[in-house]
């Protein structure tokens, strides 16, 4: 099977919402009236990002949730997608469920794929995603990292901690029940873009972003840009960890039983959650929670922005907790 019919098996289909689609050297996309393109791009990686041993559906609807999730940090309506895709060899075994997985969320969130690239050599993965987020008044609604301001309370969705999990089970050091594994390591080989809570946020949230490498590292990227501090209650983030109630007894490799310090460093730096992490003034608290039941999507306010600069934990009862937690990066 060669490159061009590899392509026009798996992955060519009519995109009726893009000028041209597949098969010309450039895509062609037409926005709405009124709207601005966000794009991003995502990389996976055999061995970094994924194991060798993962289901391939499942691997397909994580390359491309993965950039949903960054549209929906943006506030921004899928509109279609590219892919680049390296493969050791032509394999339809592999390229069948892989292809359905991809496309059957990008049908869920009618995002189509309108070009991209195939070649040989190890796999990995490049997608580029491109949404739409309405201008009104000559203003992009476009969350951004730099809004947070002050007094801003602070949210996350979903749950957090159950793919580093997953990922502490695969690597041995970790030890649980059968089922509280499935359901962690679901939450890291199949996560679920926030795509619809974004989009109920506009308006809302003054700053987001989504939460790939750890909560702390990605809050440091909105405190960063925004110019401010804030106080995170590592009580609240620990009950976030929605695996850690049925595994109480988990324990280490050395049979010892997990302590709340691991699991809390899970929550706060484990990353793989692709949740959104967002700020929004007190005074929108109720618009908040109408958000949160328009996406059907759990939010929590687990802290506050602050005028002083800097990152500060504290536990249920305010006390300060030292930060000594270390979000992933690629070349630390």
């Amino acid at each position: 099977m060669g490159e061009f019919d590899l392509i026009a098996r798996f992955f060519k289909r009519p995109t009726p919402q893009a000028v041209l689609g597949v098969g010309d050297d450039c895509a062609l996309l037409q926005p709405a009236p009124g709207t601005q393109l966000a794009i991003s791009s995502d990389m996976l990686v055999e061995g970094r990002h994924f194991l060798s041993t993962v289901d391939p559906y499942k691997l397909g609807h994580k390359a491309l949730a993965v950039n949903l999730s960054d549209l929906a940090a943006c506030g921004a309506k899928p509109l279609a997608f590219t892919l680049a895709l390296a493969l050791p060899r032509a394999d339809e075994a592999w390229l069948a469920p892989f292809s359905r997985g991809l496309l059957a969320l990008a049908d869920a969130h009618g995002c189509e794929l309108v070009g991209g690239d195939t070649t040989q050599g190890p796999l990995n993965i490049c997608i580029t995603v491109f949404g739409e987020v309405p201008v009104v008044n000559g203003r992009s609604q476009a969350h951004l990292r730099s809004g947070a301001q002050a007094g801003d309370d602070l949210y996350v969705s979903g749950t957090l901690g159950d793919a580093r999990l997953a990922l502490e089970v695969f690597r041995g050091t970790v030890c649980v029940p059968g089922p509280v594994f499935e359901a962690a390591r679901l939450r890291m080989e199949q996560p679920t873009p926030r795509v619809a809570l974004g989009l109920a946020l506009r308006g809302i949230a003054t700053a987001a972003i989504d939460v790939s490498d750890g909560l702390l590292g990605d809050l440091g990227h909105i405190l960063k840009q925004s110019g401010v501090g804030a106080t995170v209650n590592t009580e609240i983030a620990l009950t976030l960890i929605k695996t850690r109630v049925a595994c109480m007894n988990a324990t280490d490799l050395s049979g010892t039983e997990l302590l709340p310090s691991q699991w809390l460093t899970w929550a706060l730096a484990g990353g793989d959650d692709y949740e959104l992490l967002f700020t929004a003034s007190a005074s929108a608290r109720s618009r908040v929670a109408a958000a949160a039941q328009a996406s059907q999507t759990t939010v929590t306010r687990i802290g506050q922005i602050e005028q002083e600069r800097g990152l500060r934990l504290v536990d249920g009862q305010g006390q300060a907790v030292p930060n000594t937690y270390t979000s992933f990066d690629h070349f630390a």
